[in-house]
């Protein structure tokens, strides 16, 4: 079975909408070597409309650039890329194609196929309902010292209760926190009564 890692930019209040408008004065090396890891090293990548959009958009032309970001760009356009659309799509960058049926049979159905893993960015809508559906291995975020105050947060009011496994964490130079969790297989329990034994005596 193949796994489905979800990479996002997220401030300290949740927000993860225009991160372009305040996450690059925190983009170092080693937040590149994390994009690359999880990101960089998928042969599929799951994308939502919009977020395809954008990389349609920026990604092709850098590579042609030949710039710094050349070689990332060119592992981008290399990988095969599944769009989560209802439309009927004229994608014009390599190696692209639309998600076949509904997003929980489809995603299952990629799952099941041969291949590596499958790398998300952004595509947030797309996160929450693979994280709901228990599709979703590995979620990333890229925790920034920052309030942004205003914009979609990644988990909204209302949203199912859904247990969180810490399976990796380290903090860069910048502040910023690289926190890799994966699903509960059980939910935690426990009340104050349970809590007051760890308080200090």
């Amino acid at each position: 079975m193949r796994k489905i890692t979800a990479g996002l930019f997220i401030s300290v209040d949740g927000v993860i909408e225009d991160p372009q408008d305040w996450h690059f004065p925190y983009f170092n090396d080693e937040m590149g070597a994390a994009v690359d890891a999880q990101l960089g090293s998928a042969d599929t990548l799951l994308l939502g409309r919009a977020t395809y959009d954008g990389f349609a958009e920026a990604w092709p032309g850098r590579e042609q650039e030949g710039g710094e970001d050349a070689p990332f760009a060119k592992k981008l356009g290399d990988a095969r890329k599944v769009v989560v659309s209802h439309q009927n799509l004229e994608l014009t960058w390599r190696n692209s194609e639309v998600l076949k049926g509904g997003l929980v049979e489809g995603v299952a159905a990629l799952k099941a196929e041969q291949g590596g893993d499958i790398g998300m960015s952004g595509s947030v809508s797309v996160v929450r309902q693979l994280l709901v559906a228990g599709l979703l291995d590995e979620l990333h975020l890229l925790v920034h010292p920052i309030v942004v105050g205003k914009g979609d947060r990644l988990f909204r009011d209302g949203s199912e209760e859904i247990g969180l496994r810490l399976l990796s964490s380290q903090t860069f130079a910048t502040g910023v926190l690289n926190l890799v969790y994966t699903r509960a297989e059980t939910s935690a329990t426990g009340g104050y009564d349970e809590a007051k034994a760890h308080l200090a005596q």
